[in-house]
């Protein structure tokens, strides 16, 4: 298998992820992420976290409002470097935050590293989303 499609892979099982927390359950965030201090993220709900600890967590406060939740990756284009990968695309789709609908679609960037265990997450930056962060000010 080539970096390029072990990346995909990677990306695919990162998604798998992404969707079943926005149904939910963030647990299976833990395999798809590199789990050190530099990793970081910017969600479409705004803010940054940096450090495994954190990121972990803000999944975790997401899943715990979020159900029906249905997120495809679109348009997706990988470059790899060495050791390092990036991944560009558009988020699409929607899930319920507290209880209100929320639609979205918006451009992503994902960092990925070759590590021992594969490659893993060890950044993800997503547009604001305006939906999510007006329903999540009214919770």
């Amino acid at each position: 298998m080539s970096a390029e499609e072990e990346v995909r892979h990677a990306s695919q099982q990162f998604y798998a992820a992404l969707n079943r927390m926005a149904n939910g359950d963030a647990g299976s965030m833990a395999s798809a992420w590199s789990h050190g201090p530099e990793v970081s993220a910017q969600h479409p709900i705004d803010g940054r976290e940096v450090g495994w600890d954190a990121v972990k967590a803000s999944f975790e406060q997401f899943a715990r409002i979020a159900a029906d939740g249905k997120i495809d990756l679109r348009d997706q284009l990988i470059r790899v470097e060495g050791d390092v990968a990036y991944e560009l695309g558009v988020e699409q789709g929607g899930c319920k935050l507290g209880g209100q609908p929320v639609a979205f679609k918006h451009r992503v960037t994902n960092v990925y590293r070759r590590e021992s265990e594969g490659w893993r997450m060890v950044h993800h930056h997503s547009d604001i989303s305006p939906a999510m962060v007006e329903v999540l000010a009214k919770l």
